[in-house]
């Protein structure tokens, strides 16, 4: 019995991991063979309409915790909201690009952020923000939905490709992300990985 519940649990340990890191990438419209033989391409990133939890736009989400925070100290609120932008350049695009790059290594494609030079532009459209908890006992992922364009860096308004990734889970193995931050950053690692591995197969 015991090495049956022994057995058990490993298997859903594994699977656990195989699933985070098995992500979807949908393809909507498009041809990404254009990325064939590119050495850059422009990467951006847009976070001007996405909903946080059970809220459908970011500012009431930021105004509430915010509002919650400074009542139980002063201040706090204040540093709680900065972060919260700050994350954006110091946590998430820094994972997402890390792990697309490394995962485009063999198609030697690299994203780079301030490149007009190059010839396609990915837009990164945060679409959706469950920011998860952990109070030690329990603990709830992160996800985010992303839509993704790939564009003619010329002329922005002409879209060679569409991307969806959805619920892309976010979260550190053994529990140790207690800061939402972490966790969200974590959903943009997986979904750089996982449109890095989609583009590989096609390319």
């Amino acid at each position: 019995m015991k090495k049956f519940l022994y057995a058990s649990m490993i298997t859903m340990v594994v699977t656990g991991v195989n699933c985070s890191f098995a992500q979807r990438v949908e393809l909507k419209s498009g041809d990404v063979s254009v990325l064939a033989g590119q050495k850059t391409v422009n990467i951006e990133y847009d976070y001007s309409d996405f909903s946080v939890g059970k809220f459908a736009t970011e500012k009431e989400y930021v105004d509430k915790k915010s509002a919650e925070y400074n009542e139980k100290e002063a201040g706090r609120g204040d540093n709680w909201k900065k972060a919260w932008v700050d994350d954006r350049k110091n946590r998430f695009e820094p994972k997402f690009e890390e792990l697309f790059n490394k995962g485009m290594e063999d198609a030697g494609l690299k994203a780079v952020q301030s490149r007009p030079d190059a010839t396609y532009t990915l837009i990164v459209r945060t679409k959706s923000v469950e920011p998860g908890f952990n109070v030690g006992v329990m603990r709830k992922n992160a996800h985010v939905d992303f839509e993704i364009d790939l564009v003619e860096s010329a002329d922005k308004s002409v879209k060679v490709a569409e991307f969806h990734l959805r619920n892309v889970p976010g979260g550190q193995f053994g529990g140790f992300d207690y800061d939402t931050g972490v966790r969200i950053a974590e959903s943009y690692a997986k979904a750089g990985k996982s449109l890095a591995a989609f583009l590989d197969r096609k390319l």
